[in-house]
């Protein structure tokens, strides 16, 4: 592994390994005002969510590496401290990109970029009338996490509401990821959608706790086979399962194969029934893969 110290490396270099690996990672699309009421509207991506109760959205303009210079935003929110915090998705991306612009203070970007602007309700700054979701927020603190070029001011906002476009929102009243369509920064000039193949589920141990993959019998915990995500799909159960299992899907074509082929390879035998948990698992069936495994117990 190469090592990499921040006091050996220039500021922008460093900078660069942080937003290569820190991915992907979304982006506030902040709308903030003047003391004199003028509009600023510049995306920010290190942003998230830190609290629910009271909800908080927490977002870092960095000081300019080239000349220590502040950002609008930055600026703006010591001045007058509200903003809204705006979702950009898919079709947002080049308007946004475009803001981005190292706009002269005072000019409005709204305008720059084409977008609408839409009276908000809580506070002055106005949202963005294309953008997905929409937070009205109460800025609580600026915390400089440094000096000069390259340092961060971490912005600190209450929720005081948000608008959901109701589009996205699913069956069951919950923003629906496939509907968002959300975009996330990666490293450089490069993006992601949280779209289609990309998005995918996994079981969290939420309610029950796993056993853990050290729990797992020996000949499955050191298969040659099975990877470690698999060891950690079949481990995040609270009971290794019983012959029921193995019974519930004994008719199971997979198994049925992988069982024919265990009776006439004597020497691969073990690895034959961990390839169907293999596959098994690939496509999320975890209680099938158990089955594969416990068919030859």
């Amino acid at each position: 592994m190469k090592v990499i110290r921040p006091s050996e490396v220039s500021t922008q270099d460093f900078y660069q390994y942080m937003i290569g690996a820190v991915v992907p990672r979304p982006i506030a699309f902040v709308s903030s005002i003047s003391s004199e009421s003028k509009v600023n509207l510049s995306p920010y991506s290190f942003f998230n969510a830190v609290s629910s109760k009271p909800p908080v959205l927490i977002f870092s303009p960095v000081n300019s590496v080239r000349d220590g210079s502040t950002k609008n935003t930055l600026d703006n929110v010591r001045e007058h401290p509200e903003v809204t915090i705006n979702i950009v998705n898919y079709a947002l991306v080049e308007q946004m990109s475009l803001t981005s612009t190292a706009y002269e203070k005072g000019i409005n970007e709204f305008a720059k970029a084409g977008l609408t602007e839409v009276p908000s309700e809580t506070v002055k700054p106005p949202r963005v009338a294309e953008s997905p979701v929409a937070f009205e927020c109460q800025v609580k603190q600026v915390m400089p996490l440094g000096e000069g070029g390259g340092a961060g001011n971490l912005v600190i906002c209450e929720v005081l509401l948000v608008h959901v476009n109701e589009e996205i929102l699913g069956e069951d009243g919950a923003i629906n990821p496939f509907q968002l369509d959300a975009v996330g920064r990666m490293g450089g000039s490069a993006y992601c959608r949280a779209s289609g193949d990309a998005l995918f589920e996994t079981l969290r141990p939420v309610r029950e706790k796993g056993i853990g993959v050290d729990q797992l019998p020996e000949d499955i915990r050191t298969s040659t086979v099975l990877s470690g995500s698999d060891l950690a799909q079949l481990a995040n159960v609270s009971e290794i399962p019983n012959q029921d299992l193995v019974q519930h899907y004994r008719h199971e074509s997979t198994i049925q194969a992988a069982l024919v082929r265990y009776e006439q390879d004597a020497v691969q035998s073990p690895e034959i029934m961990h390839w169907a948990a293999k596959n098994y698992l690939s496509r999320g069936e975890v209680e099938k893969a158990w089955a594969a495994l416990l068919s030859l117990q």
